[in-house]
């Protein structure tokens, strides 16, 4: 297995089919959500992967956020095999790069309710209730850095 940090005009193109074949997989089949996923924002983004015989098997995306540049948000969150620690493996060391290769205080994402606790035992704190998200009950969460 091994770990990808780059910037979308650094991903070859099998690379970006690949996370965009994975995005699709979990969010479009696997849980149903209907939007338009390619939202120019993976322009702006560093793009975090594993990958498996050239297959992305855990990804996301990180970026400024568009209204403080201090804070970084991640998203698009995903890991097509579940319970093999792929997830964990790949949010440790996109932090550390994250860390590295933005200047920012503060890392935001917007987790499924039910994954909260996964994203707590890296740092991040829940700082909202609850609100839908594509049909699904998400929560705020943050990480000061």
């Amino acid at each position: 297995m091994i770990f990808r940090a780059k910037d979308f005009n650094d991903l070859s193109v099998s690379e970006l089919y690949e996370i965009l074949k994975s995005r699709c997989e979990v969010f479009l089949i696997e849980q149903r959500i209907v939007c338009q996923d390619m939202d120019d924002v993976d322009y702006k983004s560093r793009h975090y992967f594993l990958e498996e015989n050239n297959r992305v098997i855990a990804y996301l995306r990180a970026f400024y956020n568009e209204d403080d540049d201090s804070v970084v948000q991640i998203g698009r969150v995903l890991t097509l095999k579940h319970g093999e620690g792929h997830g964990a493996e790949l949010m440790k060391k996109s932090i550390a790069d994250i860390k590295e290769h933005f200047e920012c205080k503060k890392l935001c994402l917007h987790s499924q309710k039910y994954a909260a606790g996964f994203y707590e035992k890296f740092g991040f704190k829940v700082v909202s209730d609850d609100f839908l998200e594509e049909g699904i009950v998400h929560v705020s969460m943050e990480l000061e850095l």
